[in-house]
């Protein structure tokens, strides 16, 4: 009798809308699966659409070629004995589900809708679909016309169900559902489920692989049983990044796991294992047994099929493996890399233009852009067909194969160091020599004709002459000139992305990289339309902490000295003029805080959900050592003065790399005003009344002592 079972789970780079890609992935990991002996296939969630449709899940379009999917997969030799679990919305009596829709030989065996819908964060799932509320209960889902032709079935059933196959019993949960209090899971294999499938739509952020890991290690160690999760990998089209890891667990041990950032568009992981161990796991769990004895049972929908053979005792089983994490500075070396090349291949823009100041922000973007020519590199080395064919496309060179990262870094990234009157000659130094070493196409340019030129037609029109403080000017003069200059910045970075490669006798334009950090668009500490303002920025939702790590990492792993300098020199916009040749300007003198706490201040904000008041109470304790209750006060107030004051920039916020989960991004994430009482007058009140108390109690033990 046979007991060994392999099965199969993947991650694929779906792309939104892109029917006919995501058929021909969906169906290069079934062949896989097959090849390596898997007889049942999980795939992620949403995938014949693409995660990422968003408000296209309203048009019935959607729907009718998701079904048109379904229909090429069930006619697909491909897919003859296998069970195939795929992920497509379904309309059933007039309501959207996101559903699981399992198959064998031509036939449906279960749509199973979710349960439990993501709704936070950069989740609106509730948006798009209705939740399925009846637990354990099925109906019959009668199939469109095109699938009754195909399948010969009126009806399948439509629910809360499980698969009863000769030889074991296999149930969903969908993502959500893995996070809940209450996983269904957690009934399911009381009721004899021995193994658990999970299709996931799940993003990177910055420290949190390990989340999923411990989920699914943990719900397989307390219940037993294997547990396959799948998920989605690539930028789908929009901010967020799904990282993959793919994994497949045992009873409390992983047996398989796939890459959390890679360039290849389908990864596919199989385990042979054997479900006696999920039954002798089992045996001894008295008070697992106890619950099971009481729990309701699912309905199960029988499948004359087994996935483990008669003939397979001398069949290997896998072993289990040792998850490995990268560190957050390997994190953000990698995914953002990945994006970015998703975001390269997929605009067919034939590369990207940064401004490179010689300042740790822009450093950082252009290591990413050269991270992701040694990712792409690397793949083209191991045989990655796909990738290959993308980078001639690119590149615009039939025979060209790329071997060298910093001879591809040369044909995909052009930097440009726009001088003006107040740059100094080490930031001009650094930019050029950390260019030299990524191979970047590099360009310098003075914008001060184009300065002269703005301001001048300003004084022909007003008679007045705007002047810098330095030079006896306003506080608005002073901004007003140093706005100008960053906005012009943002107007040639255009030009010369539109016509930098027409001007070198290439094709196609190039993509304009932004590098405003994550801490400084919540102080909004940038000039709204400057070339913060670009096509995409890849570290727009990481720490400036974060990205110091991540540059170290590229100083020391590829080898840049040029970072050195960039390390250890001040941040600074150098939009104010010099002193004496030197920077006169620093960005946390302007800010009145420093980047550290700024990490801490959009923590407090996104994540812990504090306003004004409530930010007071926690940093009392947090910084009890190192400041008074009235300087804490004063630092909330300022934080949430400025905040406030520039929040209105988010709504300019270039399109960015999604990795910290306090990003104040105002198009999709943060939905918060943009036009405060910037004066905060009541919250600031209550702090102040706070710290009056504090303050008086201070004194009344000082006046005890003496």
């Amino acid at each position: 009798m046979g007991r060994k079972v392999t099965v199969a789970t993947c991650a694929l780079n779906q792309w939104a809308l892109d029917f006919e890609g995501n058929l021909q992935r969906i169906l290069k990991s079934i062949v896989i699966a097959k090849h390596r002996g898997a007889r049942y296939r999980l795939g992620p969630e949403l995938e014949i659409c693409g995660y990422g449709c968003w408000d296209h899940y309203y048009e019935s379009d959607t729907l009718l070629h998701s079904l048109q999917v379904l229909a090429a997969l069930l006619e697909s030799p491909v897919t003859q004995d296998v069970i195939c679990d795929v992920g497509m919305p379904v309309m059933h009596r007039n309501v959207r589900y996101n559903c699981r829709v399992i198959f064998l030989n031509r036939k449906i065996l279960l749509i199973r809708p979710k349960m439990a819908l993501a709704n936070e964060g950069n989740y609106r799932e509730l948006r798009w679909f209705t939740p399925w509320s009846r637990s354990r209960q099925t109906e019959e889902y009668f199939l469109p016309r095109m699938l009754q032709d195909l399948t010969k079935q009126e009806t399948v059933p439509f629910g809360d169900a499980v698969l009863s196959t000769w030889d074991t019993c296999i149930g969903s949960e969908v993502c959500e559902e893995l996070w809940t209090p209450h996983s269904p899971h957690v009934d399911m294999g009381l009721d004899g489920v021995e193994i658990f499938t999970n299709a996931s739509g799940s993003h990177h952020v910055l420290r949190k692989a390990h989340a999923r890991v411990d989920l699914v290690t943990m719900a397989t160690t307390k219940n037993g049983g294997i547990y396959l999760l799948a998920n989605q990998k690539g930028c789908d089209g929009d901010r967020l990044y799904y990282d993959g890891c793919a994994l497949i667990a045992m009873n409390g041990s992983i047996f398989a796991q796939g890459s959390q950032f890679s360039l290849d568009d389908v990864e596919v992981l199989t385990a042979t294992l054997d479900l006696e161990d999920i039954r002798s796991y089992r045996a001894e769990i008295s008070s697992r047994n106890l619950a099971a004895s009481r729990v309701s049972s699912y309905p199960r929908v029988k499948v004359d099929f087994a996935l483990s053979c008669h003939e397979d005792l001398l069949e290997p089983v896998s072993e289990p493996v040792e998850w490995k994490y990268h560190s957050p500075a390997e994190e953000i070396s990698l995914g953002p890399a990945c994006w970015l090349w998703d975001f390269l291949r997929r605009s067919r823009q034939a590369g990207f233009f940064l401004p490179l100041s010689g300042g740790v922000d822009s450093a950082a973007t252009a290591c990413l852009v050269y991270s992701m020519c040694r990712q792409v590199c690397e793949a083209v080395r191991r045989g990655n067909p796909e990738v290959l064919a993308d980078v001639r496309i690119i590149v615009n060179q039939p025979s060209y194969t790329p071997q060298d990262p910093r001879e591809l870094c040369g044909r995909v990234l052009t930097t440009c160091y726009m001088a003006s009157e107040n740059s100094s000659q080490e930031t001009c130094d650094r930019a050029r020599e950390l260019a030299q070493q990524i191979g970047s196409h590099h360009v310098g340019l003075s914008i001060d004709p184009a300065v002269k030129a703005l301001v001048g037609i300003f004084s022909l029109v007003t008679g007045t002459s705007p002047r810098f403080a330095v030079h006896g000017g306003s506080g608005r003069e002073n901004l007003a000139l140093q706005n100008v200059q960053a906005r012009v910045r943002m107007v040639v970075a255009y030009l010369f992305a539109q016509l930098s490669l027409w001007s070198r006798g290439a094709s196609g334009g190039l993509l304009v990289l932004g590098s405003a950090n994550v801490d400084e668009s919540l102080l909004g500490y940038l000039t709204k339309y400057d070339c913060s303002s670009a096509d995409i920025n890849p570290i727009g939702g990481i720490s400036k902490t974060d990205l110091r790590a991540f540059v170290q990492l590229c100083m020391e792993r590829f080898q840049l000295p040029a970072l050195q300098s960039i390390l250890a020199a001040p941040a600074t916009a150098e939009l104010e003029p010099l002193a004496h040749g030197q920077v006169s300007q620093t960005d946390e003198e302007d800010m009145g805080m420093t980047y550290a706490e700024l990490s801490v201040y959009g923590r407090l904000r996104k994540v812990a959900k504090t306003g004004p008041y409530s930010m007071f109470c926690k940093l009392l304790n947090m910084w009890k050592d190192t400041c008074s209750p009235r300087q804490v006060a004063d630092k909330v107030k300022r934080f949430f003065s400025k905040y406030s004051l520039n929040r209105h920039k988010m709504t300019t916020l270039t399109p960015a790399y999604h990795a910290e989960s306090y990003s104040p991004d105002d198009n999709r994430f943060d939905l918060r005003p943009f036009l405060y009482n910037t004066r905060w007058p009541w919250q600031f009140r209550c702090i102040e009344n706070q710290v009056l108390q504090l303050e008086g109690r201070q004194q009344q033990e000082l006046d005890g002592v003496d």
